[in-house]
């Protein structure tokens, strides 16, 4: 989609998945695939020692916030967001509203956000894996998958070249 754009939501703090799921699949019931490209709560994987155990847990960047790609222009999209339950308000010219018209976020935020770098990868490039079962490893890119935010990364594990898939949060350049 050339005309979307990532707009800030505003929700119930501790909602956000709710939320979340609530606007998934109205997009699914209402046929809005064409206007609501996306829905994100911005998170990351933490790691905590508890009990001697190492324990996964989801901690997000910015809680209260749900971040939506979507096109806001023909008012279908924006109708239905709005009335939602739990949302509070698009991010406006005048702070948090339902009723003033939203702001597009810049694309170097949402780029920060979603683990984009200014200067995109290249294949063949080498990157250090920083999160998930690989983290240590160095790898080569193979593949960019742009829209996914993700990338084909071979690792040597054991002497032999693995390929594992990775977002672009999970790794990070080599000097």
């Amino acid at each position: 989609m050339s005309d979307s754009q990532w707009y800030v939501l505003k929700v119930i703090s501790g909602q956000e998945k709710k939320v979340k799921a609530y606007i998934e699949a109205e997009r699914t019931e209402q046929q809005l695939e064409d206007c609501i490209e996306q829905v994100l709560i911005p998170s990351e994987r933490v790691y905590e020692m508890r009990a001697g155990k190492r324990q996964t847990k989801e901690r997000q960047f910015f809680p209260g916030y749900v971040l939506i790609c979507a096109t806001l222009t023909d008012g279908r999209a924006n109708h239905i967001i709005r009335s939602i339950p739990g949302a509070l308000g698009f991010l406006s010219t005048r702070g948090w509203s339902l009723s003033k018209a939203p702001v597009p976020m810049r694309q170097a935020e949402i780029n920060r956000i979603l683990g984009k770098v200014d200067d995109a990868f290249t294949e063949g490039e080498l990157v250090k894996v920083i999160d998930g079962p690989f983290s240590g490893f160095t790898g080569s890119i193979q593949e960019i998958f742009e829209e996914r935010k993700k990338l084909n990364v071979t690792v040597k594990i054991f002497e032999r070249n693995t390929p594992v898939e990775l977002s672009y949060a999970q790794v990070e350049k080599l000097p």
